[in-house]
């Protein structure tokens, strides 16, 4: 009707649109983005990182429910290697329907529970800590579990005040997040990397800052709680002890620890009468004694020593690290203030280019590559670790530089370089079996920057063991006496990942985990295009299996590594050596005395013998006979204390795997910092008390 004005309530007012930006920041460089634009009850996110040559790059489209609460939302994009990424959850007439790569299900629910993405982004983290808040904190998850949301502080960042939170439940280890005064997400963080409101990337150092100061807190409160030291001998008896050298197990032993040394290995013949009162006494039941487990290729974190003593590793290679971070670290590992295995730290030197990975120190310039090596090794570094954007040029002048200040030289193969180039420039070892074999496998022109240091693997398939190309690598590993870390786990996860199954290296701990981390390892990591292609990624790491047989045979030195925080694959590493046709024995001897040798460490650590360190595991059974008895270590002894894993992944959200042994308390003793021996910090209903 011409003329006449509606009443302003008819009028429809369009919502405007809100768009907030984040940048995501690794050592100081901004590589990657999270854009979100609301609008009403909706919101889209575009979440894109190139790092090191790869990234998740998706989009979000979420529909927000009353209270803050999630009714739909979708993912669709590619994950971290390029493997597709399509995601479905959506609540609607009091039912709950979620489809991932790794399951899919519905529920009856009478109102919107709150739902974890399998492949989430930074925003995410804001999304689940206001549904949280808006239920009091805590919060049941779907597909299960729990998540908890703690306010920590409150505090100023540049001119913006915040609520600084901790986040816990879905995921092994928790995160921490910054919403402002309207509960917006401001910023994510760790020790090593910051998401961070768009403008406000010069706070990230000082995130970063908080975020070890955070983590540091809730982690040295576990490993006070977990760690139990006495100032008296510690008498292990009813043991077989695995001695590497031979290979064997000894007849009933008795092992005695005084603090941190082995003082004694006895025959149980030498066990007269009753134990010394004065002495802590444990019953290993018959159990094997091993010396603890090595990962030649890790990158520690302020929790993943709590993971690696639970699984019974207790020397660490660090391959590569945020140099601030790792060397503010390894002292309060070794004073016990942290909780963790003893590390070994390499010194990670990148190249400059665009798929450079943000970490160690990049160098622009063959000079500035030169002052790194001086750098790390005026620091006590024992390596250096060369990377994918390193000028290959480069490598024999660093390589001799690093040599004359006694450090050794290891590292992937530089993009457009080869395996036999690096060994003649000056390796001393190569890491993962990838860069090794993808010598064989691809032509000088292939970027290896690229997720095709990966996906170029399936070609394995067809590989030739005794080509000349492969042959003439070998042989040249065998005169300069060239390591491989080998890694082969990783690249089983990576190459046999399949939606919705359980890969064999999870089987046999995946149900005891978190339902956030459990979700993600059933998914597939690769992009897949066929059948075809699925059976020649197969075949490809069957391939993989019999070159670490055919390097083994040939006497080069095999270094176990996962490339991994978690333990979990530091045992399955040893039993993929055993299931390429390596003895179990074998096997135990390369990740245990062979890594202390190749570390120089051998007349310390590596083996059960009286004076060395004691880094010590018990385990149930005979793992020379079968290796998966090292999946349930009962007690670890690292740097004069003894752990239960029991205890430990139960502060961790994980369900045990192994009983703690009988421990019997001194009668008297001269201090010691110690619950009561026999109850290892558990009530009589098998549950924690916690702190």
């Amino acid at each position: 009707m011409k003329g006449v004005l509606l009443p302003l309530m008819m009028i429809a007012t369009p919502v405007a649109a809100q768009t907030e930006r984040l940048s995501v920041v690794a050592n100081g460089e901004i590589v990657g983005t999270v854009v979100a634009t609301t609008t009403g009850n909706r919101v889209s996110v575009d979440y894109r990182v190139d790092d090191n040559g790869r990234g998740p790059k998706h989009r979000e489209e979420i529909e927000l429910g009353a209270g803050a609460m999630p009714v739909g939302w979708t993912i669709a994009g590619s994950s971290l290697m390029g493997g597709p990424v399509s995601e479905q959850y959506r609540w609607a007439a009091g039912r709950a329907t979620w489809k991932s790569q790794a399951d899919s299900g519905a529920v009856a629910s009478a109102a919107p529970g709150l739902y974890i993405v399998n492949d989430d982004s930074p925003w995410a983290l804001g999304v689940y800590a206001r549904a949280a808040l808006v239920k009091g904190g805590a919060v049941t998850t779907l597909p299960g579990g729990r998540l908890a949301v703690t306010k920590l502080r409150s505090m100023k960042v540049g001119a913006t005040a915040v609520d600084v939170y901790r986040l816990e439940g879905p995921q092994l280890a928790p995160d921490y997040l910054m919403l402002d005064a309207q509960r917006r997400l401001f910023a994510t963080f760790s020790a090593t990397g910051v998401t961070i409101r768009s403008g406000q990337e010069r706070e990230a150092p000082a995130l970063m800052t908080l975020g070890a100061e955070l983590e540091g807190e809730r982690v040295r409160a576990i490993s006070r709680a977990v760690a139990h030291r006495y100032d008296v001998p510690v008498r292990i008896r009813n043991v077989r002890v695995f001695d590497p050298a031979s290979g064997t197990l000894s007849a009933p032993a008795i092992v005695v620890v005084m603090r941190d040394r082995i003082t004694q290995v006895l025959s149980a013949a030498d066990d007269k009468g009753a134990a010394p009162a004065d002495q802590l006494v444990i019953d290993g039941e018959g159990g094997t004694l091993m010396p603890g487990l090595a990962d030649m290729h890790s990158h520690t974190s302020l929790g993943g020593g709590l993971f690696y003593l639970a699984a019974g590793v207790t020397t660490t290679r660090d391959m590569g690290n945020a140099n601030g971070f790792l060397l503010d670290l390894l002292p309060r590992l070794d004073s016990g203030e942290i909780a963790g295995p003893h590390v070994v730290a390499d010194g990670f030197i990148e190249g400059r280019s665009l798929f450079s990975a943000r970490n160690g120190i990049i160098s622009d310039t063959l000079d500035d590559a030169l002052r790194a090596v001086r750098w790390y090794a005026d620091r006590g570094y024992r390596e250096i670790k060369i990377y994918n954007s390193f000028n290959p040029d480069w490598v024999k002048p660093v390589a001799a530089e690093a040599h004359r200040l006694g450090l050794g030289v290891t590292g992937h193969v530089p993009a457009f370089s080869s395996p036999d180039r690096v060994i003649g420039d000056g390796y001393d070892t190569i890491a993962h079996i990838n860069q090794l074999m993808l010598g064989w496998l691809l032509e000088p022109t292939d970027d290896t920057r690229t997720p095709l240091r990966l996906t170029g693997m399936a070609r394995a398939a067809d590989l030739d063991l005794s080509s000349p190309r492969v042959q003439r690598t070998v042989t040249a590993m065998q005169q300069r006496h060239v390591s491989l870390d080998t890694t082969a786990v990783i690249l089983e996860r990576l190459m046999l990942s399949r939606a919705g199954t359980v890969g064999a290296g999870d089987k046999d701990y995946l149900a005891h985990m978190p339902i956030g981390y459990q979700r993600h390892r059933q998914r597939t990591f690769v992009p897949l295009k066929d059948a075809g292609e699925d059976a020649r990624y197969v075949a490809a790491f069957a391939k993989l299996l019999e070159v670490v047989k055919m390097l083994d045979d040939r006497g080069i030195r095999l270094l176990p590594g996962t490339d991994d925080g978690t333990g979990f694959t530091v045992q399955r590493e040893v039993e993929l050596y055993v299931e390429a046709g390596i003895a179990p024995a074998r096997a135990l001897r390369l990740a245990t005395l062979g890594a202390a040798e190749y570390l120089g460490e051998g007349a310390l650590r590596g083996s059960v013998a009286q004076g060395k360190f004691a880094d010590l595991v018990l385990v149930a059974g005979d793992p020379t006979r079968d290796i998966a008895a090292i999946k349930r270590p009962r007690m670890v002894m690292h740097d004069g204390a003894i752990y239960y894993p029991a205890e430990i992944y139960q502060r961790l959200g994980i369900a045990p795997f192994a009983a703690p042994p009988k421990a019997t308390a001194p009668a008297t003793t001269t201090g010691g910092t110690d619950a009561p021996a026999g109850t290892h910090g558990f009530a009589a209903d098998g549950r924690d008390h916690f702190d």
